[in-house]
């Protein structure tokens, strides 16, 4: 019997990471770790030109470095999650700065994950994947979904938008997914640490504290309609019916 013939992936076909870091011997490893995992890989040494790579390459994920010349990292993670052509690109922070508050600011921004130096190849590689995974099937999931509609809130995740009352809400990617999780299942409590796994793909570096920041920033955007976030004492929160 004759073999089937191995389908090849072409060049075209394979994720492109675009690679924010401006210390050149780590940036050289990385683009040798990824490219040896069959990634196409593009890389930046600037805010400026990370940003300019985005919008021209339109890349399967951005690994960000924080403490960049110019404009940092964060900025550049702000920048991106407010333009239509970019801000469904996933973004992994890459950084030095480890404290929780830090990990809060980059996940309110709508960073996808947040990976501490010195960090592991193999665990870079594998939060890669997962996330790459991740936003495969929400976008899938997303397409195949109608609209949300509660009361004065709208939420439409084929076009990753949010009205109340008819007026677009400004939020941020983690925000869009936290209130529709919840949104769409009226009633349902949703423990701290379902919402970490359903959120933030049980990113280890989320906590219940950050959760509940993150509540805090939500309910603070739906102005006078954020009772609708209801804390359920000792368990979760839930979107109120």
């Amino acid at each position: 019997m004759n073999a089937k013939p191995v389908k090849k992936e072409s060049p075209s076909q394979r994720p492109r990471i675009l690679v924010v870091e401006d210390e050149q011997d780590l940036q050289e490893v990385l683009r040798y770790a990824l490219a040896r995992e069959g990634y196409q890989v593009i890389c930046a040494d600037t805010g400026e030109k990370a940003l300019e790579l985005a919008r021209r390459e339109s890349p399967n994920l951005i690994l960000l470095d924080l403490m960049l010349p110019g404009v940092d990292g964060l900025n550049v993670c702000r920048t991106l999650k407010s333009q239509t052509e970019t801000d469904a690109i996933p973004v992994i922070m890459v950084t030095a700065k480890g404290e929780e508050p830090d990990i809060v600011v980059g996940l309110e921004l709508g960073a996808d994950d947040y990976i501490v130096k010195p960090f592991s190849q193999r665990v870079l590689l594998a939060r890669i994947k997962s996330v790459l995974r991740r936003g495969s099937a929400s976008g899938t999931a997303d397409r195949s979904n109608q609209p949300i509609k509660t009361g004065p809130l709208t939420i439409d995740r084929e076009r990753h938008d949010a009205k109340l009352d008819g007026q677009s809400l400004d939020l941020t990617a983690t925000e869009f997914r936290l209130l529709t999780l919840l949104a769409a299942k009226p009633g349902r409590v949703f423990t701290r640490q379902q919402i970490i796994e359903s959120v933030h793909g049980g990113l280890a570096a989320v906590t219940d504290r950050s959760v509940d920041v993150q509540m805090v920033a939500l309910r603070r955007k739906l102005g006078d309609h954020g009772a609708m976030l209801e804390t359920v004492r000792g368990v979760g929160y839930r979107f109120k019916e």
